[in-house]
């Protein structure tokens, strides 16, 4: 532990204070423990004081004076995020906003599909309330019920959803936003159709709280299915899911609404290790998909859609085994097995993960070309394969041999990470595709990016956060 003391001066801290008031200005140290590491314990940093501001004012006031005085400032929603982008170093310089306080949905508008939200909702409230109006908010992500909207905006967050309805950054259609200097910037527009200059909201979408501090915004409802069928079904190969992927579009469209891949180590991993998970098949398969058609016209339509696919499927050889979820609740117990996944690799052991992307035609490709990779820095490794097939997003994660040693093992991590990255970068992949950069991928973009992007991203970043006070050494 690091007990140095801090270099923020007392009468900066009691100033910051005075704007939120003592009860929301957190200065014991272990109520800001919650604060200074994220989920994965990469990252423990340092702070003498957190603020939880419950206004824009508030923010406005508070970035107003860390302007003034060159105070680093690190945003934080729900502290879900996996690259460490909302952490604060550990120099004990940079102080902590927490968006949580702003937490009100200002107002549902059901004849424009369009909900206004604070920053600091949690996504699956913001989910129940969509219900409760009968929409959607289609975001789907496995920390729903603590991840705050601000976080999901800022990382551009993705998701089960994303095949059909797009990632955070296709949800929005306007922000609110405090810049570094104080400045609010009100974009809280419904249009789907604006063509008045640049996008300026896209520019903070994405960002990870480095350019300004996302306070609201309104975001894309859409109505609610009138029926969905959820389907688990074993095949050969990532070949074979690629030709089902192909087949289901085929046949049901618009109306494929999820199409996940999981390899056959992490179910197994699922089924050894996850609380009251049931094995959706009875023969094991080397991988399996998880697939869910939704209509908008009707229960029997999805069913039959579901149904034309998978009967299909099994007369071209394509698909081994399929069960189609036979009630709502058998439905989300399949959707329950893929969520629990990843925690499941944990009691593994110790793991590289990956959060990349490459062109939906490559996947398997990718997948043969990555385990030659894998295995030539460490030969016994156990590749963790699953992820958004139909997006092209892959969780590629590397599990530690079996009884080998954790630490000799996250000792290769650079050499994993440089190594499987190397082949998505031959397929013109992405290192990141939903996860962010943070700090966790900061020096890899910046040496392997296109010099001409790194240096555009860094004047747009000195044109809006000239004093580097904006979350600084994350992205950029």
């Amino acid at each position: 532990m690091n007990d140095a003391p801090f270099d923020l001066d007392p009468a900066l801290i009691a100033r910051f204070a005075a704007i939120v008031g003592d009860k929301y200005a957190l200065r014991d140290q272990a109520d800001i423990a919650p604060y200074l590491t994220e989920r994965r314990g990469l990252w423990h940093g340092r702070t003498a004081l957190v603020l939880r501001p419950g206004s824009v004012d508030e923010i406005s006031r508070i970035m107003r004076l860390a302007s003034e005085t060159g105070t680093p400032v690190v945003p934080q929603s729900g502290n879900t995020g996996l690259v460490g982008a909302q952490v604060p170093d550990a120099s004990g310089r940079e102080i902590v906003l927490s968006l949580s306080r702003l937490n009100r949905i200002r107002e549902i508008d059901v004849f424009s599909n369009t909900v206004t939200v604070e920053a600091g909702v949690i996504l699956q409230t913001l989910q129940e309330a969509a219900d409760a109006a009968d929409r959607l908010f289609p975001l789907s992500l496995a920390a729903q019920g603590s991840c705050q909207i601000g976080g999901n905006l800022s990382s551009n967050a993705g998701g089960t959803g994303v095949l059909a309805y797009g990632n955070a950054r296709e949800l929005c259609l306007g922000v609110e936003v405090v810049l570094p200097t104080g400045e609010a910037f009100d974009d809280l527009r419904k249009l789907k159709k604006d063509n008045t200059g640049y996008d300026l909201k896209n520019l903070f979408v994405g960002a990870e709280g480095t350019l300004g501090i996302i306070t609201a915004a309104v975001l894309k409802l859409f109505p609610k299915p009138k029926g969905r069928e959820v389907a688990f079904a074993g095949l050969s190969s990532p070949e074979a899911a690629l030709s089902l992927f192909s087949l289901a579009m085929d046949r049901a469209g618009a109306a494929l609404t999820a199409f996940e891949l999981i390899g056959r180590r992490p179910y197994d991993f699922t089924l050894r290790h996850a609380q009251g998970v049931t094995r959706p098949l009875a023969q094991d398969w080397p991988w399996y998909v998880l697939m869910q058609v939704s209509s908008g016209r009707s229960a029997e339509d999805a069913r039959g859609l579901i149904e034309e696919v998978l009967s299909a499927g099994l007369q071209q050889g394509i698909v081994g085994d399929a069960v189609i979820a036979a009630s709502l609740a058998q439905g989300d117990a399949f959707w329950n097995f893929r969520e629990v996944l990843p925690d499941s690799q944990k009691p593994e052991g110790a793991s590289i993960k990956h959060d990349i992307s490459v062109p939906v035609a490559s996947i398997p490709a990718f997948i043969e070309k990555a385990a030659g990779a894998v295995a030539s820095v460490s030969p016994q490794a156990r590749v963790v394969c699953f992820g958004h097939m139909g997006d092209g997003n892959l969780h590629y994660n590397i599990s530690r041999p079996e009884g080998g040693d954790d630490e000799a093992f996250l000792g290769l991590y650079h050499a994993m990470n440089h190594a499987v990255h190397d082949v998505v970068r031959s397929f013109h992949g992405s290192i990141s595709a939903e996860h962010g950069i943070g700090q966790l991928k900061r020096d890899e973009l910046i040496a392997t990016a296109p010099p001409m992007a790194i240096e555009l991203m860094r004047r747009v970043k000195a044109v809006f956060d000239p004093a580097g006070i904006m979350n600084p050494g994350k992205v950029i």
